[in-house]
């Protein structure tokens, strides 16, 4: 038997073994049950592989799912994030949970830290040295906890003397912000975009300018 003629018949077991799920209910019902099982996000695509289907209808169907929990006021939500969905408890069922379990660990988030995570958040990718100009303070132990908490990532290194890590927001912070993707983060107007840009622009001379001096220093 060739390979192509062994090919075509493992294909044809597996769509018999697998046929693609048609009734709209029923897609409903994969994607529950994919979801509550996981436990965590679960991409597009792997609901669209587990209903035998394309990922717009994997994603229609996790949207009809997600407004049917939201209009019935259950106590599980579906939340989407990016390219993913999971499902969870409603926020406003926490204090009752508590009551039946141990309490979770709580993050704290202090102004300091909150001030770093909307550095980050909006102009991501940065660099730690970028932070501490704009704050005017060390921002070591804040970052730190940001990345302990799961709400920031070192996400590569900027091509510059050094190579400084840069450093972006995770699908952890959309969970717990509530928000699809960074796209989704509250505008800024046009005023405060430009004094931004200006200030970004800054800054980057600046480090740049310090980091070329730290370098001639060390090879001198």
């Amino acid at each position: 038997m060739t390979g192509e003629k062994k090919d075509g018949m493992e294909m044809e077991q597996l769509s018999f073994e697998f046929p693609p799920t048609e009734d709209e209910k029923e897609q409903e019902a994969i994607a529950e049950a994919v979801l509550f099982t996981m436990g965590r996000s679960v991409e597009v695509r792997q609901l669209a592989a587990a209903m035998g289907q394309s990922e717009d209808c994997a994603r229609k169907a996790v949207l009809r799912l997600k407004n049917r929990y939201d209009k019935e006021k259950k106590g599980i939500q579906i939340i989407e994030l990016e390219d993913a969905f999971q499902m969870c408890t409603r926020a406003q069922y926490y204090e009752n949970l508590i009551r039946v379990a141990s309490v979770p660990k709580r993050q704290v988030l202090t102004e300091v830290v909150l001030e770093t995570l909307s550095i980050i958040a909006y102009r991501q990718p940065v660099t730690k040295m970028e932070i501490e100009k704009i704050r005017g303070v060390k921002s070591d132990h804040a970052v730190n906890k940001l990345i302990e908490y799961n709400l920031v990532c070192e996400v590569g290194r900027l091509d510059a003397p050094g190579r400084p890590a840069l450093f972006a927001t995770t699908e952890e912070f959309l969970r717990r912000f509530g928000i699809g993707s960074t796209e989704d983060l509250p505008g800024l107007n046009p005023e405060q975009e430009e004094e931004i840009k200006s200030e970004v622009a800054q800054e980057l001379k600046l480090e740049m300018e310090e980091m070329e001096e730290t370098e001639e220093n060390q090879q001198g």
